[in-house]
Parts: structure tokens; sequence; C-alpha cells
């Protein structure tokens, strides 16, 4: 079955038969040289004819130059192609990597937007020297119309290249493979740990962190330059044989000249001809590791997007009221076998808010996750206005939701940028938003506002205020499900009250609000309570039962905690 880059690739086989059929005039053009040698030689000189001598120069010159022009032609189709078919396959390359990445976790985030340029890089480069090699049996057979010496002499110097460019191949790629394999690893393994410099710091951990990197790299080093050093060697070797039996056939040239079986001007354009047919595969032994590396390439994205189909056409859905149903609901974490959540069940309405408390470890944030469609449900059902809430297209779905995680997670780019999920700039969406959340003072006293530019990871602003911003990100457009875990975990009291007042009013609004809390002093705006106990239901449901329940001992809403009403009231 052909893989989707292979479907992608043969929807241009047009462009390749053209490519293949400008590769044959560019090699019956390569012959130019030694019909030209061969009639200065045999012709020119032993005439002493100068009006022979312009023209056939002019002639040469003329189709040389056309050579010229169609190899420039051809490497710019490569580079056409090269483009058009990133264009084809960036984005579903880039959501395929994403869907990867939000499975799995951890890798090196830009792998695959490194394979994919690995690929089309490859096709501006090296494959050139692919289309040219079918075509060295032109070559063999004007060597043979020379002389049958002369054409064995060079099917020996082809066949001899081939050899080598086999065992440059074999001997190689595994350690390539290998090498590429403990880089990436080691790669993967620092831009890992380097996201934590600030505990790696505190608590000296570089050498520890460092050492343990250096050990993949020597690895990938040991294997790499192993790899080099067979490469180099083979690719000297190459060279200089293909220089050598230039020179055998030069050789064997000169002694049928003195046989009297051949003219000087054959054993000129014999070497000529020979070199050319010997060249592209010096290329490709010269370019062998990028051709490994693209192979590699081809493979992992190959793998890659057969793991991520691309995702249906759906029907789009009108815009969600609200309506929250969990029914028996069971999940873990992508790639898990144990369950997180096992048998959860709840609803809540528009102009409802749901409190979700629970010890540490009970399936909170896992809930807060499998509630905004980021992981699939392993079994039961995550509902929102009857629709499966993982299966709706999450680019529609989008806009209606807001999802404050419990690690903030901001973006290099603006505050408004942020604010607005990167989307299109609405200035009032995003003033209204940064209110709700009470932030917009705060923006306005950033050195350029709105336009202020917070660093990867908002490094830029204190913990409070990335959780503010984020706030205002999740509220931005009044989303009609609001799913927020631990918001208030680095607020102070002011910032606390203010995200209270936040969902008292979307509250208002008929929004529907599922809040995560850890302080618990958000519960008293709640209208139900899920209490969750190492990933099942402890209690649910109106807060003042559940409240009731715990004043009697049963209920434990988080280890030593005690709830007390907000600011504002209940609601």
């Amino acid at each position: 079955m052909q893989s989707e880059l292979g479907k992608a690739l043969s929807a241009y086989r047009w462009a390749f038969i053209a490519l293949a059929a400008f590769s044959l005039v560019i090699n019956l053009l390569g012959l130019v040289p030694s019909l030209y040698m061969l009639q200065l030689y045999d012709r020119v000189l032993a005439s002493r004819n100068l009006g022979t001598l312009w023209a056939i120069s002019g002639i040469a010159m003329g189709l040389i130059l056309l050579l010229a022009l169609l190899e420039a032609v051809r490497s710019r189709i490569l580079v056409r192609l090269g483009n058009q078919l990133d264009h084809n396959l960036n984005q579903r390359i880039f959501g395929a990597n994403f869907n990867q990445l939000l499975r799995d976790g951890g890798g090196n985030p830009v792998q695959a937007l490194t394979d994919f340029t690995q690929v089309r890089q490859f096709l501006t480069g090296p494959a050139a020297a692919y289309f040219d090699l079918p075509w060295a049996p032109i070559y063999l057979a004007a060597c043979f119309l020379l002389h049958p010496v002369l054409g064995w002499v060079a099917v020996f110097g082809l066949v001899v290249s081939i050899t080598l460019g086999f065992i440059s191949s074999r001997l190689t790629e595994p350690v390539l493979s290998r090498a590429q394999a403990a880089g990436s690893q080691a790669n993967n393994f620092a831009a890992n740990q380097l996201r934590n410099v600030e505990v790696m710091t505190a608590m000296g951990m570089l050498s520890n962190i460092r050492a343990h990197w250096y050990r993949m790299h020597h690895q990938m080093m040991g294997n790499q330059s192993q790899a080099s050093d067979r490469a180099a060697s083979l690719q000297s070797l190459s060279k200089n044989f293909r220089i050598g039996m230039q020179s055998v056939i030069l050789g064997a040239g000169a002694y049928l000249v003195i046989e009297g079986t051949a003219t000087p001007g054959t054993m000129i354009a014999a070497s000529i001809l020979m070199g050319k047919a010997l060249g592209p595969i010096d290329q490709l032994v010269g370019s062998f590791k990028q051709v490994v590396a693209a192979r590699e390439s081809w493979g992992r994205l190959n793998k890659l997007l057969a793991a991520n189909p691309a995702p249906l056409d759906t029907l789009s859905l009108p815009k969600p009221k609200g309506f929250l149903k969990v029914e028996g609901l069971l999940a873990a974490p992508p790639g898990r076998p144990s369950l997180v959540l096992r048998g959860v069940s709840f609803a809540v309405d528009p102009g409802e808010i749901l409190g979700v408390v629970g010890a540490s470890a009970s399936g909170k944030s896992t809930l807060a996750r499998v509630l905004v469609g980021v992981w699939p449900a392993a079994g039961g059902s995550v509902r929102l206005d009857s629709a499966d809430i993982f299966a709706w297209n999450k680019n529609e779905l989008g806009p209606h939701l807001g999802y404050l995680p419990q690690d903030v997670s901001l973006f290099d780019g603006t505050v408004a940028e942020n604010i607005a999920r990167f989307g299109t700039l609405n200035a009032p969406a995003i003033v209204q938003a940064a209110q709700s959340a009470d932030v917009h003072d705060m923006i306005l006293r950033l050195p350029h506002g709105y336009e202020t530019r917070i660093g990867v990871g908002g490094s830029a602003l204190s913990g409070g205020q990335r959780q503010r911003l984020a706030l205002a990100r999740a509220l931005y457009g009044e989303p009609a499900l609001l799913v927020l875990d631990e918001p208030n975990a680095s607020l102070d009291d002011a910032g606390e009250a203010a995200l209270i007042r936040a969902l008292q009013a979307f509250k208002a609004k008929g929004k529907t609000v599922v809040v995560i809390a850890h302080k618990l002093s958000i519960l008293g705006i709640a209208d139900k309570i899920l209490v969750l106990n190492e990933g099942t239901v402890a209690a649910y449901g109106p807060r003042e039962q559940i409240m009731q329940l715990r004043s009697q001992g049963p209920v434990q809403l988080a280890p030593g905690a005690a709830a007390a009403p907000a600011t504002g009231g209940a609601a």
C-alpha cells in the first residue's frame, strides 16, 4: 500500500516525467564535448582548416549554452517541486506532529518539521544525480561506438564505481542511522531538561544534567565520526578511481592509436565520456550522508502520518449552549494502561458552576483535560449539547471553550496576541476579556501595554500575572464552557476576588463553568460540588448538601482544607 508521502509525490508524476525528459536531453547534450574533441583532433588538426574550427566551435558553444540552460531549468523545476510539496503537506505534517505531541508528550517538538525540510532539500540537491544515473548507458554506448575496447574499459569502470557505492552504503548507513538516533535522543533530552533552568541552577544540577547529556552526545559523535571516516575513505577511493580510470582509458586509447585502430580524437573523447558516465555515481557517494538523512526522515514522516491520519470532514455543529453531561467516564493519560478516572458521572447546565475537589492525584487534572477534549475517554462519554466533545472539530469548538490548565502556558508574542489566542486581533473583545480577568490595569502598566512581548512561556511576567493573563485568554470571546484547573493557585487575595467576580459574571450570562479547586474558598460560588477520591466519585450534589456531608465527617474535600464562603456570597 502506497504511503501518504508516496501518494503526494505521485501527484507530480508528470513533473517527474518532464524531469526525466530534460535529463535525457541533458545527457545527450553531454556528448557535445566528446564530439567536439573528436572533430577537433581528427578533422581540424588534420586539415588545418580555420573555417571548420570556427564552425564546430560555434556549434559546440551553442549546444553547451543550451545544456547549461536546460540544467538550470531542471534545477528550478526541482526547487519549485519541493516548494509545491511543502505548500501541500506542511500543514498536514504540522497537524500530525501536534497530535503526536498531544498523545505522547515529550520528544522533540520540531523533529517532524526538520525531517520535512531534509526531504525537501534532498529534492533540490542530490536528487538530480538520480535523474542522470539511468542515462549512463548513453555514454557507455558512445564509448563502444568509438571502439569496443574503450567501451569495455568504461563498463569496467562503471561496475567498480557502482560496487564502491554499494559498499559505501552498506558500511556507513547503519552507523549513520545510529548516530542520528543518538543525536535525536541527546537533543530531546537537552530540550526537555533545559526548560527547568531555574531548578537546575538553584539545586546545582547543571553538572549532572550536562554529564548525562554528554554521554548521549559522545555516543552520537562516536558513531558519526566512524560513519564520516568510512564515507570519506570510500569517497576518496571512488573519486581517485574515476581519475585513475580516465588515465587507464587514455592509455588504452593511446595503445589503439599506436596499433592504428583508433584516432587521437577517439582517445580524448572516450576519456570525457567515461567521466560523464561515472559522474552521477561520484555525486551520490559524495552526498551519501545527505541521502541517508533524507531516507531516515522520509521513514519517520511516513510513520508519523500513518499514526496520525488526516481528520475527516465532519458536519459543522451549531454553537454549543453549554449542556455538559459526563456518564461512566473512564480515562487515562494517552499511552498508559492504568485508569486514572473510573466511572465518573455528573451533569452541569448553562448558568451553573461546578466545583471539583479532591486530594492530590485524585484525577482532577485528568478530568479537566478530558472535559475540553485534549485527551479521549477510555470509556463512557463526555458530551456537550449531546455531542461527543472529543470527536467535535477542534477548530470549530475551540472558540467556544475556555481552558486554564494547572501549568499555565503562554506563548512568545504580545499580550494582545496571547489573549486573542493568536487569531484576529479584536480590540474590544481583547479589552473585555482582560477587564473580566481584572488584568486590564496591570497590562496598561507594562512597557508597551497590550503590545508588550511577554517572552517564551511568559517569562517577562510573574506567576500571578501569567495566571491572570491566561484567565483572560480563557474568557476571550465569552465561551459557552469554561474549565479552570486551580485558577487561583498563584493569585493573591485581590486576584482571587477578581476571579470570583468574573465567574459570577459568566454564571449570570448563562455560561457553564467547571472549577477545579485546591484553595476551597472559591467553592462559595459553586452550585454543585464533585468530590473525587482516587479517580472515583466520593460525593456529588448541590453545594449545601456536600458541605453538610462534610460537616458530618464522611466526605473529605481536600487534606486539611476548610471551605469558606467566597467574596460576593453564594450564587
